[in-house]
């Protein structure tokens, strides 16, 4: 809990309530800071973090990515898409690439198949890529789940970037 506050200058509420489990809390933030050292760039990650939150509607998520893509200085129409699961592709092909191998990864539990594969590497990802997306849904599994199940509230710091369903 130190590392985040210091790092983010406040406790976040979802931070503090994950705490309630010292492992859980542990757990996220080396998987997550794990998944931050991968060979997906800043974008790529955020997709898959984005996705992650979406599908399984973690507010806190959406608004706390939402705000570090826009610190990243991510185009506007890409962070609208990304905060709206039914806006349809993303304009960026290879960033798409990385939304859809997400998805597939999680509706087939990951036994995505050799067509799945191959369009994701057609895009300039690498089979380590593709693991490291299992990494980030992983991660980021953890922490919506958790923020969901401890009514983790938003932070007035991520009001601007709050989100619903």
């Amino acid at each position: 809990m130190e590392a985040a506050t210091k790092r983010l200058g406040y406790l976040p509420a979802p931070v503090a309530r994950l705490a309630t489990s010292p492992q859980l809390l542990d757990g996220f933030l080396k998987i997550s800071a794990i998944f931050e050292s991968t060979t997906l760039d800043p974008l790529a990650r955020e997709v898959v973090i984005m996705t992650m939150a979406t599908r399984n509607g973690c507010h806190v998520c959406v608004a706390m990515h939402t705000a570090k893509l826009t610190a990243l200085g991510a185009d506007a129409g890409l962070i609208a898409s990304l905060r709206d699961p039914d806006a349809g592709p993303l304009s960026d092909e290879r960033l798409e690439a990385v939304r859809r191998f997400t998805l597939d990864v999680i509706a087939t539990s990951g036994a995505v198949d050799d067509d799945t594969l191959r369009r994701f590497l057609a895009h300039g990802h690498t089979p380590q890529n593709a693991l490291e997306v299992v990494l980030g849904i992983g991660a980021y599994t953890m922490s919506t789940l958790a923020n969901r199940m401890t009514g983790a509230p938003l932070d007035e710091q991520l009001a601007p970037f709050a989100w619903e369903e």
